[in-house]
């Protein structure tokens, strides 16, 4: 009777462990999946941008401040597409970090709970709606309202796209900054309020420090979603590749000259088509560099605090 007790406690730990590998596996291969797909993506950007630089020297694709690849004599000079880039995400960060953040100390700090409960499902309905339809929204909207107060700001303009654009990315900073700052314990609140703080010294000067790092994170989050964004700029900045950061300018940004020749502007296989990718691989050089800077400033942060 002992040996058949001891022999069904064996049979199940086994068991238990076969599971317990099976499930790791699972999850492992789970975890790998974002890897490869990383991995791919670099590959397809590294090899094709090869072909492309082997027709247009790398230091002119840097330095050219013309981008006229649909001309019988293309060039190929970043510099246009990286300053519309730039422009819009800009318009958009100025509007959408001072925005998000008082939303988010709002929700943390001074709203109800049932006011909590109404306004953070249309935040994030706001996140939830096509970029398109933000797109024709400034096109048809803002363009029109900012006409209206500068008569000689053109129809298509960098101002008009990141604005809108700014509005698109408000939903995703103030929700994980809120998030962050509810984070914070209750402890450092009741500390404040025990040496005399008022509720909006307590946000800004205690709970809004010690969520610094959830909050810069919503920040990076909002700086990558900008520099990324393609069917707002596509719609309402316009397609001209323009060297200026003069927002009342029409430009085109880098993800919206790829949606262009996805469109069958070029030929496949052309060094025009293969622009695309070298483009591709700026944006996303571009991206990881907002990223790494991002986790620089978080870890100092968060050893300060």
């Amino acid at each position: 009777m002992e040996v058949t007790t001891v022999s069904d406690r064996l049979s199940r730990k086994v068991v238990r462990n076969i599971k317990e590998r099976a499930i790791e596996a699972v999850m492992f291969a789970a975890a790998s999946i974002s890897v490869l797909t990383t991995l791919g993506i670099i590959w397809v950007l590294v090899s094709e941008s090869y072909h492309f630089f082997e027709h247009v020297p790398i230091w002119t694709f840097l330095t050219d401040t013309m981008w006229t690849p649909l001309f019988s004599e293309p060039r190929y000079g970043i510099l246009p597409l990286l300053m519309g880039t730039l422009t819009t995400s800009l318009v958009a960060l100025s509007v959408a970090i001072p925005l998000g953040t008082i939303i988010a100390i709002y929700l943390s700090e001074f709203a109800s709970p049932r006011v909590r409960e109404v306004v953070k499902p249309f935040l994030e309905l706001l996140g939830g709606v096509p970029t398109i339809v933000y797109g024709y929204f400034a096109l048809t909207v803002v363009s029109p309202v900012l006409q209206y107060f500068f008569p000689s700001l053109p129809g298509f303009s960098m101002l008009a796209a990141g604005l809108v654009m700014g509005v698109a990315i408000v939903p995703y900073i103030s929700s994980l900054s809120e998030d962050a700052m509810r984070a914070v314990p209750m402890s450092l609140r009741e500390g404040a309020y025990a040496m005399g703080s008022t509720r909006f010294q307590t946000a800004v000067r205690v709970v809004l420090p010690a969520a610094i790092s959830g909050v810069l994170s919503a920040y990076i989050l909002g700086i990558s979603r900008a520099v990324g964004e393609t069917m707002i700029v596509a719609v309402a900045a316009g397609m001209q590749p323009n060297f200026t950061m003069n927002p009342a300018e029409p430009a085109q940004t880098i993800s919206a000259y790829i949606v262009q020749v996805a469109m069958g502007d070029l030929p496949h296989g052309s060094v025009g088509y293969q622009s695309i990718f070298a483009a591709g691989l700026s944006l996303m050089l571009m991206t990881l560099f907002f990223n790494i800077l991002g986790h620089v400033i978080r870890r100092r942060y968060r050893e300060a605090y």
